[in-house]
């Protein structure tokens, strides 16, 4: 099969065996110096690692916050999150992709070419803004569908549709986000989204608690005792003001005058590729998000100590897995960066230096989980008089303690997935990843319905299926990234500088 099969804006360029470095300083080729190696990961990485766990601290904080006022709120605001993230994660992939053209545009040379890319992400939001809201309209039915109880339909009801309100906030964020990050400035993506996540912590206590203040004697309410529709309101309103923020940062007039960050018009030609190569990534977010949700729809039909012991130990679960993105985000970025400089050795070892820190992360994490459960479950169980009887607790903490040793078991599998199929999409390498989400997510729908419905598997055979699911995605990227098709992939046109490059190789 050509190179080129499987992107028909894939352009081949030579390869550089020096890797491109010529600083004319003594070159060091420890792990730590060389190119691609831990210095540079960890500078893009580490901003990323935290703004990732500004957002999962959040959502677990939040999440805790909700399960002492009811656990079933808390169940409820995962799985409408779930759901609500699935609507959002075709645009949001697309909206994010904007980061790659970037970075190959950052890397190739080319910085007027950044503003434009990143205001495609932006008219992409505008497009989609109305599909966005339409599903508040179904929502409750949908929930109904899943079979879940009343109570719990209403609940989830309301934190979805709240949260339909902040989608187009997500999705412009996310574009404009990539003015940063695509050029490995990403120290500035995590000063907002921890502001922003810092501020939402806050809101959620306020909204979700109440907020009271005494005035002259008299009791004012600032915010009322809204449970988990406050805490739903409080994360729009952080959403909607980082976008703000991000919007004024980046029309700053040295912005404008180095990136053409004020030409903020619709490109067409530009536009189009970012569709292109944008749209199969945000179909593949689509589908594993929405193998996800289909995997946590069917266990909750076991028993409600099940469904909240798996959304609980989800959550958990993103204390793992969301640093690990913000290392398959570095290497997305840096894949970008090297193959728009034509040095794809680089951008591979990048990749692999990504891997190999992700790997002792999640090594820690699973040993963490395995032999201190109690660490990370202590803030959903410690306060007393709480809804919910004593019994059914306990049978959900123990439940969860043993789901965290699933997750120890599957972690390095889950790196790898996340680390390769990100550097992937550095390259454009986005219709293979379309394809073999499209397969493994059917699967994973189609698996868990039969091992239920069919079979009669229990919750913890349900867990042992979707780590199966997970080490199968990872070896395939894995393989994938091995084959190489990549290297001669890219999503940007090509310039001047590298055609003068092919002739004189020639």
């Amino acid at each position: 099969m050509s190179e080129l099969a499987l992107s028909a804006d894939a352009t081949p360029v030579i390869e550089n065996d020096s890797a491109g470095e010529s600083t004319g300083s003594p070159r060091d080729d420890s792990w730590w110096g060389r190119p691609g190696g831990g210095r540079e990961v960890l500078t893009i990485a580490t901003p990323l690692v935290v703004s990732s766990l500004s957002w999962t601290v959040m959502t677990f904080v939040d999440r805790m916050m909700l399960n002492n006022w009811s656990g079933g709120a808390m169940a409820a605001a995962f799985v409408g999150g779930v759901l609500w993230f699935a609507v959002i994660c075709l645009p949001l992939g697309l909206c994010s992709y904007v980061g790659t053209f970037v970075a190959q545009y950052h890397g190739s040379g080319q910085p007027e070419r950044i503003g434009p890319s990143v205001w495609q992400g932006v008219w992409a939001t505008v497009a989609v803004t109305p599909l966005m809201l339409a599903p508040i309209l179904f929502s409750q039915a949908g929930f109904q569908a899943a079979g879940h109880t009343p109570e719990t339909v209403a609940l989830e009801t309301t934190y979805f549709d709240i949260l339909c309100w902040g989608s187009p906030a997500m999705l412009a964020s996310a574009a404009l986000s990539s003015f940063w990050s695509g050029r490995g400035k990403t120290w500035v993506v995590m000063i907002v989204d921890s502001v922003f996540a810092g501020l939402n912590l806050l809101l959620d206590w306020w909204w979700i608690f109440g907020l009271t203040a005494t005035i002259g004697g008299e009791t004012i309410t600032l915010f009322p005792a809204a449970g988990i529709a406050g805490a739903g309101w409080a994360t729009v309103v952080s959403l909607w003001l980082k976008t703000f923020t991000y919007t004024f940062l980046m029309l700053s007039p040295r912005n404008r005058a180095e990136f053409g960050a004020g030409v903020c018009g619709i490109d067409r030609p530009l536009l189009r590729r970012v569709l292109t190569f944008g749209f199969p990534a945000g179909v593949q977010m689509l589908l594993d998000v929405l193998g996800f949700s289909a995997f946590i729809l069917i266990v909750g039909r076991i028993g409600a100590v099940e469904h909240e012991a798996s959304s609980l130990t989800f959550s958990l679960n993103h204390l793992s897995f969301m640093p690990v993105v913000g290392f398959g985000m570095a290497a997305s970025i840096l894949v970008g960066q090297h193959l728009g400089e034509n040095r794809d050795r680089v951008a591979a070892r990048a990749t692999w230096t990504s891997l190999q820190i992700s790997w002792a992360y999640m090594a820690l994490m699973s040993m963490a989980f395995i032999f201190a459960p109690g660490v990370f479950l202590a803030g959903f169980f410690q306060t007393e008089g709480v809804s919910g009887d004593a019994a059914h607790r306990a049978a959900v903490a123990s439940t969860a303690v043993v789901l965290m040793r699933f997750i120890a078991a599957y972690n390095m599998l889950d790196a790898m997935m996340i680390v390769f199929v990100s550097a992937l999409k550095g390259a454009g390498d986005t219709r293979f990843i379309l394809f073999a989400s499209l397969v493994m997510a059917s699967l994973l729908a189609l698996l868990t319905w039969m091992a239920v419905e069919v079979f009669g598997f229990g919750v913890y055979g349900c867990w042992a299926l979707i780590s199966l699911w997970i080490a199968s995605l990872g070896t395939i990227f894995f393989i994938r990234f091995q084959l190489g098709y990549w290297r001669s992939m890219r999503v940007i046109e090509r310039t001047p500088i590298v055609e003068a490059e092919a002739l004189s190789a020639e």
